[in-house]
């Protein structure tokens, strides 16, 4: 059963928490760590304030049921960026002019975005590991830089020459391996105090960069084209047809028939919705189970593969070193050796 919560329960239930003696909150210097409490499950966000408004935000967690948070955003809102590693979320703001109501946002891709006053709820799966890493940017740091730069997404630039938050939300595909790259830097930080925030805000700032020139090169539409709300439940069943017969995916036609959306809707829904096509989820899905899976020492590669649907497992291992810029075994043996 899904658990729905307010920001003012969340709080409240902190507040038990502490009161029954766990340590939710500590802060180092310029870094503050909030630990789940129990009641949830496991986690933690680390949260390291660097200069000018700049923020970097790590979250590991693991929730024992799932879990839906609602929030309520300010006007003034920082400009977030968004890296997901593991695990995925549903995302519904309803009443929201200029993005779409519901949406998911993936393991394995990256989002930008600034949302003042909108209304948000925030879904999360049980038993399954989430971490991502979040910048935010107040919208003054931008205006640091040269006026007028051209080099930038029009949405942005428009943004950081007002000096006012606007709602925009773009999604910006898949994690490139410079990306995957900077953020395991980022989460293995080997620097403390000082240091350590010098390098925070390099790696902070080389993300954003690849972010801007990933949307300057491949500009995408944001989400505002509104589906309906019979479509948008439609594209999830069709997602979890997906993920049931991980071994045995149906065809674009029968996915299609199944769920009762045509082919062109099935495909255009699925990459507004999801951020990816049908197969590309899929494959991404696969992936991500099978890095799991690897978190086991007495598992082979060859029965990895086969588990998450795959027949052949020098595909598989091509597939995952894409994806993960690491060759399954490289992988299989760091994370055992940790």
């Amino acid at each position: 059963m899904t658990v729905s919560v307010s920001q003012q329960a969340y709080a409240d239930l902190v507040k038990e928490a502490q009161h029954q003696g766990e340590v939710l909150y500590q802060q180092t210097g310029a870094e503050k760590t909030y630990r789940l409490p129990k009641y949830f499950g496991r986690g933690v966000d680390c949260i390291t304030e660097l200069r000018h408004g700049l923020t970097i935000h790590i979250r590991e967690a693991q929730l024992r049921q799932p879990l839906r948070l609602e929030r309520q955003h300010e006007a003034t809102f920082p400009l977030t960026a968004k890296f997901y590693l593991s695990s995925c979320s549903r995302v519904k703001t309803p009443g929201a002019v200029e993005i779409n109501d519901d949406y998911e946002e993936s393991h394995g891709y990256n989002y930008l975005y600034c949302l003042p006053n909108v209304l948000e709820y925030e879904e999360w799966r049980a038993e399954e590991p989430i971490q991502l890493v979040m910048l935010y940017a107040d919208i003054d740091y931008f205006r640091l830089f040269s006026p007028n730069d051209e080099s930038l997404p029009a949405t942005l630039a428009q943004m950081i020459e007002t000096g006012t938050p606007t709602q925009f939300y773009q999604s910006l595909g898949q994690n490139t391996i410079a990306m995957q790259q900077i953020l395991q830097q980022i989460l293995h930080c080997p620097y403390q105090g000082i240091p350590r925030q010098m390098y925070l805000e390099a790696k902070a700032l080389e993300l954003l960069t690849l972010q801007f020139t990933q949307w300057t090169q491949n500009p995408e539409p944001s989400l505002k084209t509104k589906l309906r709300k019979d479509d948008i439940e439609r594209l999830y069943a069709a997602k979890d047809i997906l993920i049931n017969r991980i071994n045995n995916p149906p065809s674009l036609l029968e996915l299609s028939r199944q769920i009762g959306l045509n082919e062109r809707k099935l495909k255009q829904g699925f990459r507004q919705i999801f951020g990816t096509t049908v197969f590309g989820y899929l494959q991404d899905y696969r992936l991500q189970q099978a890095q799991d899976l690897l978190k086991k020492r007495d598992i082979s590669i060859a029965r990895v593969a086969t588990t998450v649907g795959y027949t052949n497992p020098e595909a598989f291992s091509v597939a995952f070193r894409r994806k993960f810029a690491i060759s399954p075994k490289a992988y299989q043996m760091q994370r055992n050796h940790r």
